[in-house]
């Protein structure tokens, strides 16, 4: 962790984290839909970026959708780092910080609730007895499928044949998503894992699957 982010850490993070200590205890006095809307002083449309990684893709969807609150899912202290510079940087308010993994926020979340959800380069446990760590399985699959809106948008990306199987065979076995291979998501950058993928010659796979407007899990 550089000096910078050190201080964006100390000096930044109380104003762009959302917190879940209250709701995660079960002593909140407001619905986690609300506390959403307070902490960025509106309703909008919701979007979530889990993995963010550095920040490079969620700054990019902030700033091309200034309209969506945009929230980023990890727990990679030198990542919230560099988000929380950009934030500053670039003037940036529709960001917001959740510092856990992707099941617990998921669950916290509201059915229909989520206009679009972006994983991009999880990490894909390459060793096979790890593989049981991935991200993207089928509980994952039911938890996105659950708090996206209908027609609300799954984008994902990985340079891992291996992985984009799994990926395609848990969300086509989900009855709730509909989608597959796909276009490049257009708020996309490129990250500096997909510079390292390109340099080491490993293809990017691209998927995009859409709610169908089916019953919601209660």
């Amino acid at each position: 962790m550089t000096a910078a982010q050190r201080r964006a850490l100390e000096d930044l993070l109380p104003r762009y984290q959302l917190s879940l200590e209250s709701h995660l205890a079960g002593v909140a006095t407001e619905p986690f839909a609300n506390a959403i809307a307070e902490t960025f002083g509106r309703q909008a449309p919701l979007a979530l970026e889990i993995g963010f990684g550095n920040g490079n893709a969620l700054v990019a969807m902030a700033q091309t959708h200034p309209g969506w609150n945009c929230i980023g899912v990890d727990v990679y202290r030198p990542g919230f780092g560099a988000l929380l510079l950009a934030c500053e940087r670039e003037e940036i308010a529709n960001v917001r910080i959740v510092d856990t993994d992707a099941a617990t926020f998921l669950d916290l979340l509201p059915p229909a609730s989520v206009h679009c959800v972006n994983v991009f380069f999880p990490d894909p446990w390459p060793k096979k007895r790890h593989r049981k760590r991935r991200l993207v399985d089928a509980a994952f699959a039911a938890a996105v499928a659950n708090c996206l809106e209908p027609q609300g948008l799954l984008s994902l990306a990985t340079d891992w044949p291996d992985y984009t199987e799994q990926m395609l065979h848990v969300l086509n076995a989900e009855p709730a998503l509909r989608g597959g291979i796909g276009a490049r998501a257009s708020i996309r950058p490129v990250t500096p894992f997909e510079a390292k993928a390109l340099a080491e010659g490993r293809n990017i796979m691209d998927m995009s699957y859409r709610r169908t407007a089916g019953p919601l899990k209660p």
